[in-house]
């Protein structure tokens, strides 16, 4: 028979075998969760992204109603927008896109005092968050959410350029019903490519952002022709979009920082 003392040795045996399993899965399921999100992020950098967790959600919801789903979206590359779209949107959504590294701490801050007001619900995110969040997760709003919308900020600026988060965002950025991207919203608001898009029509488009489903571009409300005019009137500050010298500026500064 077994002693008392072989017994206890026995059962802490089996506690630090338990704990060792499940430790164990925890490790492997944390790994495989980096190397996943890494090997999505770095997949995304290059290629065009036709789905998004956002749209399958919203497919979902319209079944769901009885209805049948609607997604109206074509890829173009950023060469192919207008800088009036970029201009816009980084003036009404992101004026210090090309300076951050990923979140401005001065929004959020902002948005956070604004909030505490009792006001209408302001967002701090940067395109570059909003980009994180509709390619990579599901909109509801959580803690848990916030930490993985982070995580893929970080990620994407380590890996992908400002214009390649700029060209993302504008081509899979929800903007009415059904409608995915600025080429999307073109042609079913204006009847013309993004390419064409004007000054004015890019601010309106900016200008229903926040809330794209209840706003519709085509026929501005009167709140959606303040916003714009307010947005056009801010987009002369803001100047154009120059990636190309933002580019040229990261090259400079990696090259003083070797020397």
């Amino acid at each position: 028979m077994a002693t008392k003392k072989q017994t206890k040795i026995s059962k802490a045996n089996k506690q630090v075998g338990w704990w060792h399993r499940i430790w164990r899965i925890v490790r492997n399921s944390v790994i495989i969760f980096f190397v996943i999100s890494i090997v999505w992020v770095l997949i995304d950098w290059f290629t065009p992204i036709f789905v998004t967790p956002l749209m399958i959600m919203r497919s979902v919801e319209s079944l769901v109603q009885g209805n049948m789903p609607k997604n109206s979206k074509e890829w173009v590359s950023i060469d192919n927008i207008s800088p009036n779209i970029v201009q816009a949107v980084v003036t009404s959504e992101d004026n210090q896109f090309l300076l951050h590294h990923g979140f401005s701490f001065d929004a959020m801050t902002k948005a956070f005092e604004h909030n505490q007001k009792g006001k209408r619900i302001r967002g701090g995110s940067t395109i570059s968050q909003q980009t994180a969040k509709n390619v990579f997760l599901f909109p509801q709003r959580s803690y848990v959410r916030k930490g993985l919308e982070a995580y893929f900020t970080v990620l994407m600026e380590l890996t992908w350029s400002k214009k390649r988060i700029m060209e993302v965002y504008l081509n899979v950025i929800e903007m009415g019903d059904g409608i995915y991207g600025v080429e999307a919203a073109s042609q079913e608001y204006f009847g013309i490519h993004a390419s064409q898009l004007s000054r004015s029509q890019s601010a309106t488009i900016a200008a229903c952002l926040p809330n794209p489903r209840r706003f519709n571009p085509g026929h501005p409300s009167g709140y959606i022709l303040r916003r714009k005019a307010h947005i056009m009137s801010l987009m002369d500050k803001v100047g154009q979009v120059d990636f190309d010298k933002k580019i040229a500026q990261v090259k400079h500064s990696r090259k003083h920082r070797r020397k």
